[in-house]
């Protein structure tokens, strides 16, 4: 059983990414840092709800002040196809699921035939985790599969203040994978782009 840990929202700059979530969601996140070993920056904030316990969302972006990483991004975020979305607008585009122990988690995906990729040790700042990662950087159906984690020690909404935004349902059965956030700004749905034919 999965439990969401994060939704994941790709911005083509993450200045677009913050800007877009202030004008969707009524709020502008200012937490976050850098992924050294994928390239990428992020902003975070805390989607919490009674449906959805320490849930966040995470808007990232490639970092232009790092260097390319030799294998793929995550997140399909180095896919032509994925840029031509972010050009329009920001994008919910996968969703993390947490778990307790993630290789028997893996394997158990691998016998259901789906490949979530290679368990990979990541950092950020005081954030230790395990992340399921493929080579080509893909995600799986499109984002409705999710990728698998582990923290090591804090959570991110351990130390994250009250956004005002609540997470009230995802779907995830198919694709598109679809999100339904409350905050200031209402009720929002946000929905990943349709996968290349």
């Amino acid at each position: 059983m999965f439990t969401l840990d994060h939704l994941v929202i790709a911005a083509r700059t993450l200045d677009e990414g913050v800007d877009w979530c202030e004008a969707t969601l009524g709020v502008r996140p200012t937490a976050g840092g850098q992924h050294q070993f994928m390239g990428t920056h992020n902003r975070v904030f805390d989607v919490s709800s009674a449906a959805f316990p320490r849930s966040y969302a995470e808007i990232i972006a490639i970092d232009p002040s790092l260097p390319a990483p030799p294998h793929a991004r995550w997140f399909d975020l180095d896919d032509a196809w994925m840029q031509q979305q972010l050009v329009r607008a920001p994008q919910l585009v996968h969703w993390v699921a947490r778990v307790g122990d993630i290789e028997a988690a893996r394997v158990a995906m691998l016998g259901s035939g789906v490949d979530c990729g290679e368990v990979v040790q990541a950092e950020r700042g005081t954030l230790r985790w395990r992340i399921t990662v493929r080579a080509d950087g893909r995600r799986m159906r499109a984002g409705a599969m999710p990728a698998l984690i582990q923290w090591d020690g804090p959570h991110p909404t351990d130390a994250l203040a009250a956004s005002g935004v609540r997470l009230e349902a995802v779907s995830a059965a198919g694709e598109p994978l679809a999100a339904v956030l409350a905050g200031p700004n209402g009720r929002i749905t946000l929905q990943s782009p349709s996968p290349k034919a």
